[in-house]
Order: structure tokens, then sequence, then C-alpha cells
């Protein structure tokens, strides 16, 4: 369709902004250059094309608006009123191409570039941070946006684009991604400090199958986990609580309304017991990933490297 509009030359009455926007784009910088010099021969010399070049550039444009933009007297031009006009509107749109073009080559640049980082709550007080502290020594000016979300949340924005990297559990496996398994995290029952069970350092999931339990909403990584355990210790969780956040489930525990299978808190909290859960293996899986065939900017790749060096010492849990 693009190559009619160019042989034509002209805009038709039905045409829709998307169509208006192809034909008139490429002649926006040289009607702004000759407004700016309002002489044909200087606007040619700072854009470096043929004075015949822009001279039937801009008359197509005229044309394709059917507006007089220019009076013309030989070389030299002025703006006509509706030349005016038009020219607030091009000078303001040429601008914003001049910042989005400034400012993806910013987030590109390998020493100042910007990484859009997303990560799960959990990962959020220590984890997270102590990676970046790491990162940053070695490259001090490069930019994060950190978006905490859960698993499912952050696989949909790194589809969509508007997340280089995530940190997530479990790790996924679709054609369209790229992920690697970095490290695992023990999960543990926690229970209130007052529960039958309290004094207990270890214990069989699935001696826990009569107890209430408070779990993360359906989506969340962690609540496919705890349900895929409870089915292994043969047993169905009674689920009297979902939320958002593992330590308000934490909180709900303390308040005695159940019992959580939880990775371990960034710091210890009053009034639970956390339990090491013996059979079955109670672990998830923290992975990296990143969408398939998309090129990294030098900051995402040096990131991205970095990340899969820490294979196996991503937790503090494995430096105690």
């Amino acid at each position: 369709m693009v190559h009619e509009y160019r042989s034509e030359g002209r805009l038709s009455p039905n045409s829709n902004e998307e169509e208006t926007g192809l034909l008139l784009a490429p002649r926006l910088a040289y009607f702004a250059a000759v407004a700016r010099h309002e002489h044909v021969t200087r606007a040619a010399q700072e854009t470096g094309v043929p004075q015949s070049t822009l001279s039937r550039a801009v008359a197509r444009l005229e044309e394709d608006l059917g507006v007089t933009l220019f009076a013309r007297q030989g070389r030299t031009v002025s703006l006509t009123p509706a030349g005016r006009t038009f020219l607030t509107s091009v000078e303001r749109a040429l601008g914003e191409v001049e910042r989005a073009a400034d400012a993806v080559r910013s987030d590109a640049d390998p020493a100042a570039g910007r990484v859009a980082f997303g990560f799960l709550h959990t990962m959020g007080s220590e984890t997270v941070p102590g990676l970046l502290r790491a990162f940053r020594v070695d490259h001090p000016k490069v930019r994060f946006t950190l978006v905490q979300n859960y698993g499912e949340a952050m696989i949909e924005r790194l589809r969509a684009g508007e997340l280089d990297l995530c940190l997530t559990s479990p790790v996924p496996d679709a054609p369209d991604l790229v992920a690697r398994r970095l490290d695992e995290q023990r999960l543990r029952l926690v229970v209130p400090d007052d529960h039958r069970l309290a004094g207990r350092k270890r214990i069989r999931l699935a001696e826990a199958a009569d107890e209430a339990f408070v779990t993360l909403e359906p989506g969340y990584g962690l609540r496919r986990i705890t349900d895929h355990l409870c089915a292994e210790a043969g047993f169905r969780p009674r689920v009297a609580f979902e939320g958002e956040e593992a330590e308000t489930l934490r909180g709900l525990v303390a308040a005695g309304l159940g019992v959580a299978l939880l990775p371990p808190p960034a710091v210890a909290r009053p009034g639970v017991v956390e339990l090491t859960v013996t059979a079955p293996r109670a672990v998830r899986e923290i992975g990296v990933a990143w969408s398939a065939g998309h090129p990294d900017t030098p900051p995402v790749a040096a990131f991205k490297k970095f990340l899969l060096s820490q294979r196996g010492k991503l937790l503090r849990e494995h430096l105690e």
C-alpha cells in the first residue's frame, strides 16, 4: 500500500491517520529546515540534500495537505499563517522523535544504560539488593527499572517487551522464552508458636494434612508448588486464606489462622516457628528468564552474564 501513496503523491480524502503519517513524516524535517532559514539554499546546506530535492519535497507536502505553507520570492520564502500553525506542531513532533532517539541511545549505552529487571516479592528484601550492589561494583552507572510481581505477571511483561530479564519460580519452559536455573530455595512449614507442632524441628508434610493452610492466590508460582507438594504428600490442602505476599501469610500464621509453606524470611518473625520439611523434598527452583530472539543492549547483556555467574550462590542461605 505504501508504494501506491508515494506514486500518487497525494492524500486521498479517506486516508487514515497511519497512512497520513507514512506519507508526511519524511518531509517534515525538510519543511522545518526551510521554515527556520526561510531560504531554500541554506536549508539544503543544513540538511545535506540538493535544493531541487528540498523544493520538490516541500511542494509535495503542500500538495498533500492542500494548503500553501510558504510565500515564495526566488530562493527566499516566508511562512504563511497556515505554515506557522503547521510549524508549531511539526517542531513539537520532531522534538519528540529526537527525545525518543536520545532515550533509546541512552538506555543502550554500555556504561550508563538501563535494564528493566523483574523479580519475585520474596527476592526483594535481600537477594536483589545484594545482586545489584555486587553488579554495580564494575558497572556503577548502569540504571535499573525494578518490577516486583508474581511469576506469571512477570512472564507476561517479559513477552510484552516491558522487561529485559526476570528472576522467577518455577523456571518457565516455553518456546518463546529462554530460562536458566540459578538456584533452589528450601521451603519450610511455618506454624504458630503455640501450635501442637511448634516443638518440632523437622516434619513430614503428611503430618500437616489436617491443618488449615494460608497460601498465595492461584496463579502464583509458590501456590502451584504448595499444591504440588501437598499432592505428593497424599492430601489436598484445606485453604483458609489466600494472599498476595509471603510476609502477609507469615502474619496470618502468627495470628493462628493456619500454617503455610514459605521460603525463609529475610528477618526472623516473632510468633511463628519454621519447620524443616523432610518429605517430600520441599524446594523451589529460582531461575532467570528472557525473551528468545530479542537482541540485548550492552547493559542487559552485562547484567545477564552477571546473573548467570551467580548459579548455585544466588541465595544468602547458601552462604551461611
